[in-house]
C-alpha cells in the first residue's frame, strides 16, 4: 500500500479513502438487496439430465432404507465401520480435493497424496481434476452464471439441482480459461482420472460392502445399504457447503459476498462451514480463523501429517490481516470488534493512519 507521500497530493489520499469506502459499502448494500430479492435473477433454461436424477433418487431411497436397517438389524460394528468410512471419505474431500488440490493451501508428499486420492475416490464426487476445476471456477466467479452451483438460483439448485441439469453456457467458457496446469503435472491426479470408474466401483462400493460381510458375518443387504447411507450422507454434507453455507449465517469478514459462517455445516462437513472466512482467504489451510479443532477435524488431520513430515508449506493468515479485513468489509459480527478505542490507540496501523483525512490540521 502506498503512503500519503508516495501518493502525492492530499486530494489523492482523500480520493483513495473515499473510493475504498464507496466500493465496500456499495457492494455490501447491493449484495444484501440481491439476497432479499431472488426474483431479480434472470431466468435460465432448464435442461434436466434424467439419468442422474434417477441415480440420486435411487441413492437417497437406498440411504433411507439403510438408516431403517441401522435401527433394526445392522450390527453395531457395521455401523461403526460406516461412520469411520464417512470420516475417511469426507477427509478425502476436505483435506484432499478441497484444501490440497483445489486451493494448494499446503503441500503433501506422495504417500499422503496417494492416501487422499483413495479417500476422495471413496467419496465418489467426481475425479480430482474435474472436482477442482469446478471449485476453482466457483471461487473466481462465485454466485454468477459461471459458478456451477450458483447460490443465487436458490437452495435446491445450489444443493443438488446443479448436478441434474445441464450447466450454464458461461460455465463452459470458464472451463477453457481456468488454470489447471498444476494438476495435469500431478501423476497421482492423472492416474485417478484415467482409472476413475473401476477405482470408484471398488473403493466406494465393493470393499466397504464386502469387508463387513467377510470379517464379521454381516449380511450383504445390511452391508450394502449401510454403504449407500454413508455415501449419500457424505454427498449431502458436501452439498450443504454449497447451499446452506451460501445462504444462512454471519459474514464477519466480507458482508458483500454470499458465503457465510455456519457451525452446523462445519460439524457435518468436517470443518468446511466457516465459509465466509474461506472465500476471503481461500489459501489458508485451516479454512477458518479457529485456533482449535472442535469444529474443524480436517485441520487436525493436516496438522497430524505435518508432524510426521508428510504435509508441509501450510499457508495461513495473520491475526492482523484478519482483523483489518473484518473491520473494513465485515458485517460487524466478528467477536473482536474493531479492537480500537480511538485515534491514539496503538492498534491503528500505519496504513490506516496514512489514509485518514485530517481537516484543518494544526501543529500543537
Amino acid at each position: 500500500m502506498n503512503t500519503a507521500g508516495e501518493m502525492g497530493a492530499p486530494g489523492d489520499v482523500d480520493t483513495a479513502a473515499n473510493t475504498m469506502m464507496e466500493t465496500d459499502l456499495n457492494s455490501v448494500d447491493k449484495n444484501k438487496q440481491d439476497r432479499n430479492d431472488m426474483n431479480s435473477i434472470e431466468p435460465v433454461k432448464i435442461d434436466i439430465l434424467w439419468g442422474i436424477v434417477l441415480f440420486f433418487v435411487a441413492g437417497h431411497l437406498s440411504a433411507i432404507y439403510g438408516l431403517y436397517l441401522a435401527f433394526t438389524s445392522t450390527k453395531l460394528l457395521t455401523i461403526l465401520f460406516g461412520l469411520s468410512s464417512w470420516i475417511m471419505s469426507g477427509l478425502g474431500v476436505t483435506a484432499g480435493l478441497h484444501r490440497l488440490w483445489s486451493h494448494k493451501s499446503y503441500k503433501a508428499k506422495w504417500p499422503l497424496r496417494f492416501i487422499l486420492m483413495l479417500m476422495s475416490t471413496m467419496a465418489f464426487e467426481n475425479h480430482i481434476y474435474e472436482w477442482c476445476m469446478d471449485h476453482r471456477i466457483h471461487h473466481k466467479y462465485t454466485d454468477t452464471n459461471s459458478d456451477p452451483h450458483n447460490a443465487k438460483r436458490g437452495f435446491f439448485f445450489s444443493h443438488v439441482g446443479w448436478l441434474v441439469v445441464r450447466r450454464h453456457p458461461d460455465y463452459y467458457d470458464k472451463c477453457l480459461k481456468i488454470d489447471m496446469s498444476d494438476l495435469k503435472k500431478d501423476s497421482i491426479v492423472m492416474f485417478q482420472k484415467t482409472f476413475y470408474v473401476p477405482l470408484l466401483l471398488l473403493i466406494c462400493f465393493f470393499f466397504p460392502t464386502i469387508i463387513p460381510v467377510y470379517f464379521w458375518n454381516e449380511t450383504y443387504v445390511n452391508a450394502f445399504f449401510t454403504t449407500m447411507l454413508r455415501y449419500i450422507f457424505t454427498l449431502n454434507m458436501t452439498w450443504l457447503v454449497n447451499s446452506a453455507a451460501h445462504i444462512w449465517g454471519q459474514r464477519p469478514y466480507d458482508a458483500s459476498i454470499n458465503p457465510s459462517e455456519n457451525l452446523s455445516v462445519s460439524l457435518g462437513a468436517l470443518g468446511e462451514g466457516w465459509h465466509n472466512y474461506h472465500h476471503v482467504f481461500p489459501w489458508d489451510y485451516k479454512a477458518a480463523e479457529l485456533g482449535n479443532y472442535r469444529a474443524n477435524l480436517t485441520t487436525a488431520f493436516i496438522d497430524f501429517f505435518s508432524l510426521i513430515g508428510w504435509a508441509y508449506d501450510m499457508k495461513t493468515v495473520s491475526n492482523d490481516m484478519i482483523l483489518k479485513r473484518a473491520n473494513r468489509t465485515g458485517d460487524g459480527s466478528h467477536p473482536n470488534g474493531d479492537g480500537i478505542w480511538g485515534w491514539d490507540d496503538s492498534n491503528i496501523s500505519t496504513e490506516d493512519r496514512n489514509l485518514t483525512t485530517v481537516i484543518n490540521k494544526k501543529d500543537d
